[in-house]
């Protein structure tokens, strides 16, 4: 009589479909999975079986915590001579709504969302040719000298480069200046998919997939932490999103820099991209699922509940995420491109979107510090 295996001692009666059997057995075994068994996980049609699949890994890593914090979004500018097709941000100097915060404005912005015990500034903005380095070091100066104990994490990758370019130094004596300033980490946004096939298509002037990682390999090193994003739902095919998880699983085996891993499910209103359909509730879960199993060396999946929506950010809580993203204040980027979701939550929003699927909430700051942590069940007076 043979014995049972891994998978069927824990997962017996919740695998339906029998291509995940040898997924279920790797994950039981914690064994990692190979670029074939991510395809059998986008390619299965047993969500929940999946879902249990990376709800255990959860669980094993972050026990029963979600995560989220309390921060603030500034979008500093949204001039940019990139023109990537799938943004509805960007803007050209001359078009109606172009603009560039000044300084002395992204001070003021950054006031009006200092909430009490605010962790983290999270800036991104456009690739605008017209800003001069000094402007960065500005702003970087003015937040930190103004809010010492907040975290800014700030400049994706691309701008990091982009950056580079105006000083004229190197990635890594870049990221040395910006850090001296009073940079803490990275964002992850910029990876979009790692294809040559897709960036050809949608992001033909932006940093090549082996230059993004470049820059995240050197932040790295100098001991600067980051987030990694890919933006799925658009052209790409499911062998280009697991070759996407697998070249960041290869740099966070060298470097163990990343934080955490945010899908960004792609938005095609006002996009050169507009006749695209969003993509759907069973894709999200699936992606988000897929993450938490294929990435295996990060600490953290993140659903951003701002490009999710709350119902599907809540229920990627029990798909493998860990975290909920935060208050963000003011976002812009996805609500240019559509998005019904509200700028800004609360904290008591955001604890409570936990509690109701049976978990506790941490709140944190940028490096996953614990701030405070909650009761398992919402208090009475929650609101």
């Amino acid at each position: 009589m043979q014995s049972a295996t891994g998978s069927d001692r824990l997962f017996q009666n919740l695998i339906f479909d029998p291509a995940l059997q040898a997924v279920a057995e790797k994950v039981a075994d914690g064994v990692r999975l190979s670029a074939s068994n991510g395809i059998t996980l986008f390619n299965s049609s047993d969500l929940l079986g999946i879902g249990f699949l990376a709800n255990y890994v959860r669980l094993k890593k972050n026990q029963n915590r979600t995560y989220f914090i309390c921060n603030c979004h500034i979008n500093y500018t949204n001039i940019c001579q990139n023109g990537c097709a799938f943004c509805a941000f960007g803007k050209k100097e001359d078009e109606a709504g172009a603009y560039t915060m000044s300084v002395a404005e992204v001070l003021a912005c950054a006031r009006k969302g200092a909430q009490p015990g605010l962790s983290e500034f999270h800036l991104v903005g456009g690739i605008n040719p017209q800003i001069p380095f000094s402007y960065y070091i500005d702003i970087l100066n003015a937040l930190k000298n103004e809010f010492p104990a907040v975290q800014i994490q700030a400049f994706t990758a691309v701008e990091i480069a982009h950056l580079a370019g105006l000083c004229q130094c190197s990635i890594k004596e870049t990221l040395m200046i910006l850090r001296d300033a009073g940079l803490d980490s990275l964002p992850g946004g910029g990876a979009e998919i790692f294809s040559p096939r897709i960036r050809n298509k949608i992001c033909s002037q932006k940093l090549s997939s082996d230059q993004w990682l470049d820059v995240m390999r050197q932040a790295h090193n100098l001991g600067i932490s980051s987030n990694a994003t890919m933006l799925y739902g658009h052209y790409e095919t499911i062998e280009e999103r697991v070759e996407h998880f697998i070249r960041l699983r290869a740099l966070q085996d060298d470097t163990d820099g990343f934080l955490a891993f945010i899908p960004l499910a792609f938005h095609p209103h006002n996009t050169q991209m507009a006749e695209l359909p969003r993509t759907s509730a069973i894709d999200d879960l699936k992606t988000i699922a897929a993450a938490r199993l294929m990435l295996d060396n990060f600490p953290h999946i993140k659903a951003f509940w701002i490009m999710l929506g709350l119902p599907i950010a809540q229920l990627s809580l029990c798909f493998g995420a860990d975290d909920i993203d935060g208050t963000v204040m003011e976002e812009r980027i996805t609500h240019a491109a559509g998005a019904t979701t509200a700028q800004a939550l609360t904290r008591n929003q955001l604890k409570n979107l936990i509690q109701e699927v049976g978990q506790i909430p941490v709140e944190r700051d940028t490096l996953y510090n614990f701030v405070e942590t909650y009761s398992l069940v919402a208090q009475a007076s929650s609101t």
